[in-house]
């Protein structure tokens, strides 16, 4: 007979195998992962001199991969692209679509979810140093495929593109990433003592 009752986790369990295993499970984990992002989006402040606003959307689909592991992270992201590219206006400040300037940063994320969800299941979420790492590499892929695709949308040079869609951010992911590696690790903590 199986119970409910979270385990102490066991290496290469992300925070979400800890929940009793089914398809549902998976399902509604995807779905609510692209659902968080999509909410975190909507947390948005415009950046002057930038196509690009802050948003709470970095953190949520760095959280969301670090939390389902690489494979429902990759699918949450997913969903949330194909849904926002389909017309539902839940990018940045209520858009949708492909054509928008920041939608690199989409496809940025889809690929840092994917990484920082498989370092999360080598253990890389369960120490705050460990974390730094994890953080930083998925917020420098996010930027890795949404500054130049910035430059190519807009026709800005790459430094102009560094300018308007780099720097202003860094300060405020520091902090988001900061965040992360506070609530992670303790997660764990709190998983394991019980």
């Amino acid at each position: 007979m199986s119970t409910a009752v979270a385990t102490p986790s066991r290496p290469g369990e992300v925070l979400a195998d800890l929940l009793p295993a089914s398809r549902v499970r998976d399902a509604a984990l995807v779905l609510g992962g692209a659902a968080l992002t999509g909410l975190a989006a909507q947390i948005s402040l415009p950046v002057p001199g930038s196509p690009v606003p802050v948003t709470g959307q970095t953190f949520a689909a760095l959280l969301v991969g670090t939390a389902l592991g690489a494979r429902r992270g990759f699918l949450s992201l997913a969903v949330y692209a194909l849904v926002g590219m389909a017309g539902v206006p839940w990018f940045a400040q209520g858009s949708s679509g492909a054509s928008a300037p920041s939608f690199g940063y989409i496809l940025g994320m889809l690929l840092a979810s994917t990484v920082v969800g498989a370092l999360a299941r080598r253990g890389a979420d369960r120490s705050v140093l460990r974390m730094a790492g994890t953080m930083l590499l998925g917020e420098a892929i996010v930027y890795a495929i949404g500054v130049p695709y910035l430059a190519l949308a807009t026709g800005m040079s790459a430094s102009a593109a560094v300018a308007a869609g780099l720097t202003p951010f860094l300060i405020g992911d520091a902090l988001k990433a900061a965040l992360a590696m506070g609530v992670l690790p303790a997660a764990w903590k709190l998983v394991d003592k019980k």
